[in-house]
């Protein structure tokens, strides 16, 4: 059949039963694309918003409430063990995917011969873009970012899926263009081109908007997906060490979220530039053989990091915490461009010397301890987090309360 002509008068026209329903400059439609624009404003309860920080928020005052909060916050919907649901569906097609939920990332292989695959992650929290929509954005694209370069991928591109209110109200409208901005300005420093994506408007009850959840999906490259990095540690004696700079940053945070209901302040700040050296660590340890083991920092904070690797390994550890830091602000702050990994021993002066030489912060704060439980009172074969000397949980106890929430939400 056909259905049109080549012209030369530079003009892409459309006939409908003898009318003409198109005549634009081909670019417009494949290169261009339309331009929205609708009046937006700074929403007015924004200034009080941001003023409303944690900072008088009750924390926890010693190890009990500290392993209280960690329970409470591994229990919570939003950092929950996901598996009832995934489970229910079969994620490894023809056993090409190698890494899976509760990875950082997914990999798949895509050549059976080289072992070439690609690793994709999404992530946002909605939370830090109703405190700052540009920062909030930045925010869920580092994260993505950063978990892509945890499986040992080099990150290349970006897909998004920009959920937000009624672009009829202004305040909305603000939030988009906002979050929009912050997610241009940072791919251009980052170096990775957003390469499709949508919008979704009018995700409101009434006149309740949701949060502005700017989704930020990234994607990366592996040559051979055997050497991935896995967030399980292992085995015994391998060093753990916290890669970034820890900070009393709680707004936005999951602790604030669970624990007191409570939503204001300024979020985490980012540096780019920071987050990029932290990417190229993550790759350069994982393909020269140093790293082990690797898992991002995010929602709520090192203590659920550190968690999630004792619970996919089975396998306990004993932790301190650094002279500098309070217990709780190393354990539940939500501070960016942070992760942990897990290095041998042998190659703990080759690892320490990269980091240095990049000038980029990398703590010791434990040791992979299989036959730690009967050192701490429990029963032989019991595996342990012990941190430091506030107080030691049992990975029976992480999972009870891990695993817990979703088959009771759904049961």
């Amino acid at each position: 059949m056909v259905i049109g002509e080549v012209t030369e008068t530079g003009r892409l026209t459309v006939d409908w039963h003898g009318e003409q329903i198109v005549d634009v400059p081909p670019r417009s439609v494949a290169h261009d694309g339309p331009v929205y624009e609708r009046p937006y404003a700074r929403p007015a309860g924004q200034d009080a918003l941001q003023a409303d920080g944690p900072q008088g928020l009750a924390r926890p005052t010693n190890g009990a409430e500290l392993r209280d909060t960690l329970l409470r916050l591994l229990a919570s919907p939003n950092l929950a063990d996901k598996s009832y649901v995934t489970d229910q569906y079969d994620r490894y097609v023809q056993g090409n995917t190698v890494l899976a939920q509760p990875e950082d990332a997914g990999i798949v292989r895509v050549d059976e011969e080289t072992g070439r695959g690609v690793a994709i992650s999404t992530d946002c929290n909605g939370r830090f873009a109703q405190l700052d929509p540009y920062r909030g954005a930045q925010l869920a694209l580092a994260e993505s970012y950063r978990n892509i370069s945890a499986t040992g991928a080099i990150p290349l591109a970006v897909t998004d899926c920009l959920n937000f209110g009624s672009p009829e109200d202004p305040a909305v409208m603000w939030q988009f263009e906002r979050a929009v901005t912050g997610l241009a300005d940072a791919c251009l420093q980052l170096g990775v081109p957003v390469t499709g994506g949508n919008v979704s408007f009018y995700n409101q009850t009434g006149e309740t908007a949701i949060l502005p959840t700017p989704v930020i999906g990234v994607l990366g490259v592996l040559d051979d997906v055997d050497r991935r990095t896995p967030m399980a540690w292992g085995p015994d004696g391998e060093l753990i060490y916290l890669l970034g700079t820890t900070r009393d940053e709680f707004a936005g945070s999951e602790w604030a979220h669970v624990v007191h209901g409570h939503l204001g302040g300024l979020p985490p700040k980012l540096d780019l530039e920071v987050e990029r050296q932290l990417s190229q660590i993550l790759v350069a340890g994982s393909r020269d053989g140093m790293l082990t083991a690797a898992h991002d920092v995010s929602e709520g904070g090192l203590a659920i990091t550190l968690a999630e690797m004792a619970m996919r390994a089975n396998i306990g550890a004993r932790l301190w915490v650094p002279d500098e830091l309070d217990p709780f602000v190393f354990l539940f702050s939500e501070s960016a461009t942070r992760a942990v990994v897990v290095v041998p021993r042998s190659e703990e002066l080759r690892f320490t010397e990269m980091c240095g030489a990049r000038n980029f912060p990398a703590t010791r704060i434990g040791v992979v301890d299989s036959e730690l439980g009967p050192d701490a009172g429990e029963p032989s074969g019991t595996q342990v987090l012990q941190v430091g000397d506030s107080f030691t949980v049992t990975l029976d106890d992480l999972r009870a309360a891990h695993q817990g929430t979703f088959p009771a939400l759904f049961a």
